[in-house]
């Protein structure tokens, strides 16, 4: 039973890393498909939405059925952290769905302006999303730590492409429909980010029997990767 239960331990890992990879490549490729204007891609990353929540489904289950065997509590750490992954990721995939339906609706009117801070975001956020699971794989809990406060990175730059789309809809009414559809793809991905600090905070409970979850204070609010770039989307 002991040999059957480590076979099982290892599948549960396994369709982890699986759905935590398709999550973060759904997001690359909608921010893609978003930047070039593809609308096959877009769909494709829609379609796909499917396997992700096929993969948490299984995920879950599997969980459920180890906890049946009264694992012992590092084992228990392990199954109950997998199964809040598998729930985070499968929400990155949701807000991947979000931005590439988005990223339809913008394909069919002009370009507002060319995307900076979009792709700043996604690559901040997907940064985060990897190194959470490289954090998990490799059991290094104070790598997760460093993650936790760049969340707020990318909460900055959502908010200030919100406010420059506000301006716009107030100076070109013209621009609403356009600028409300990069406002929801800001949200995801500031949600994206959220999503990898949630599995970071994990990752130092699953390796230190810690939460920290709402304890670490924030990075300054001029701790940015990189200094602003020109106002843009």
């Amino acid at each position: 039973m002991s040999v059957h239960f480590d076979q099982n331990l290892y599948e549960l890992k396994q369709r982890l890393i699986t759905m935590a990879s398709k999550a973060a490549t759904a997001v690359d490729r909608a921010i893609q498909a978003l930047v070039e204007r593809d609308d096959d891609l877009a769909r494709q990353v829609i379609a796909g939405d499917t396997e992700l929540d096929d993969l948490e489904v299984a995920i879950y289950e599997l969980g459920i059925q180890l906890l049946s065997k009264a694992p012992l509590a590092g084992d228990l750490r392990l199954i109950t952290v997998a199964m809040k992954f598998g729930q985070n990721l499968e929400r990155v995939g949701d807000e991947a769905t979000t931005i590439a339906r988005r990223a339809i609706e913008l394909g069919q009117e002009p370009q507002l302006k060319p995307y900076v801070d979009i792709p700043r975001m996604a690559r901040l956020a997907l940064d985060m999303l990897h190194e959470a699971l490289e954090a998990f794989i490799r059991h290094e809990p104070a790598r997760a730590l460093d993650i936790i406060p760049r969340d707020k990175q990318v909460d900055a730059l959502n908010k200030q492409l919100h406010r420059e789309l506000a301006s716009f809809m107030i100076e070109r009414p013209d621009t609403i429909t356009r600028c409300l559809n990069l406002m929801v793809i800001s949200k995801a991905l500031e949600r994206v980010a959220d999503h990898a600090k949630n599995l970071a905070e994990e990752v130092v409970y699953l390796y230190e029997g810690r939460d920290v979850r709402h304890k670490l204070k924030p990075a300054p609010p001029n701790d940015l990767a990189e200094p602003a770039p020109p106002a843009g989307t």
